[in-house]
C-alpha cells in the first residue's frame, strides 16, 4: 500500500472531492472516540477531532502524509451532530428550520516523520427555509439525513432546503478544498501535474 497520501475518513464526500481534484490516496478511517468534551468550543471540537485523527492514523503510518477532518453543525448555541435515528435527524431538521446556522469543519494534514503539520478551521453560514412538517418527514424517509453531520446533505436531496449560504460550499459537504489546498502548498507537500494534484514525498 503506498499511493500518495492517507485519507483517515470513510466519508463518501470527502472521498469524491479529493478524487475530483486528480488526488491519489488511501483511505485508513480512524475510529477515535468523537464525544464532545463539556464546555467544548465549536472550533475547538473540531480541530481536537482532526487533529486526534490525523496523529491516530500518523502513528501507524509515520512515513505518510495522513489528511483528517472532522464535521459539525453549530445552531443557536448547540453542535449537532450525526443523527442515529429518525427522531434525532427530524429534531435536528426542526431546529433548523428557518434559522441560519454554522457548519464546522476542522482539517488538519500531518507528516508524523517530517514533523510537518498544520491545522485549521473553516467555517460557513447556511440559512435553511422554514420546512413543512411534510417536507421533514419526506426528507428523513429518503434517508438522507443519516451520517450526516446536522441530518442533511447540501449536495444532496436536501438542497431544496438551502435559501443562502456564505463561505464555502465544500466544507458544508465535508471538505473546504480551498483552505487545504492552501495548507498543503504552505507545507511543502503539494505538487501539480497535467493529471491533477498530487502530494510530493
Amino acid at each position: 500500500m503506498r499511493n500518495g497520501f492517507i485519507l483517515a475518513s470513510k466519508s463518501p464526500r470527502r472521498i469524491e472531492l479529493l478524487r475530483q481534484l486528480g488526488f491519489e490516496f488511501d483511505i485508513i478511517p480512524s475510529e477515535i472516540d468523537e464525544d464532545l468534551i463539556q464546555g467544548e468550543l465549536p472550533h475547538e471540537h473540531v480541530i481536537r477531532l482532526a487533529e486526534a485523527k490525523a496523529l491516530d492514523i500518523g502513528c501507524r503510518y509515520p512515513d505518510r502524509w495522513i489528511i483528517a477532518a472532522d464535521t459539525v453543525v453549530f445552531v443557536n448555541g448547540s453542535i449537532l451532530g450525526k443523527p442515529r435515528n429518525e427522531d434525532e435527524a427530524f429534531e435536528m431538521l426542526s431546529r433548523l428550520s428557518g434559522q441560519e446556522h454554522f457548519v464546522l469543519t476542522g482539517v488538519s494534514a500531518r507528516h508524523i516523520r517530517k514533523e510537518k503539520g498544520g491545522r485549521q478551521a473553516v467555517q460557513t453560514a447556511v440559512k435553511m427555509k422554514v420546512l413543512l412538517p411534510a417536507e421533514m418527514k419526506w426528507y428523513v424517509n429518503t434517508g438522507e439525513p443519516f451520517d450526516k453531520a446536522g441530518g442533511y446533505a447540501i449536495q444532496g436531496i436536501g438542497a431544496f432546503m438551502i435559501e443562502s449560504i456564505k463561505g464555502s460550499y465544500t466544507n458544508v459537504v465535508g471538505l473546504p478544498l480551498y483552505e487545504l489546498i492552501q495548507m498543503l502548498s504552505d507545507l511543502g507537500a503539494l505538487a501539480i501535474s497535467d493529471r491533477g494534484f498530487r502530494i510530493s514525498d
